[in-house]
């Protein structure tokens, strides 16, 4: 999914973000109602999370984000996209967008 896309949902809140990065990155900046997935907290998203709402993984670049997408999908998720350029293009392109 482009950042453009994502952008233009993101309000519906229709969408899951979930963010890769190491938490240190998730708390200098992140897409707003974006959730930190960490190895730590993975067991509790999955056991809360709506496995028929669309999840939207981002991480730096969009590259290690395509592996958790398919990951996820192979938990059962039923829609899963991998943010392309990550949080990297989404801060480049609306970084009045990004939640501290």
């Amino acid at each position: 999914m482009s950042v453009a896309e994502l952008h233009e949902i993101l309000p519906n809140k229709s969408h899951c973000v979930v963010d890769i990065r190491d938490a240190n990155a998730f708390s200098s900046g992140h897409i707003a109602s974006a959730i930190h997935l960490s190895n730590e907290s993975i067991g509790d998203f999955m056991r809360e999370a709506d496995l028929d709402q669309p999840v939207v993984v981002c991480c730096y670049h969009g590259i290690s984000s395509i592996q958790a997408a398919q990951f996820l999908l192979g938990q059962d998720f039923t829609e899963v996209y991998s943010l392309d350029g990550g949080f990297t293009q989404w801060q480049s392109e609306f970084p009045d967008s990004v939640e501290r």
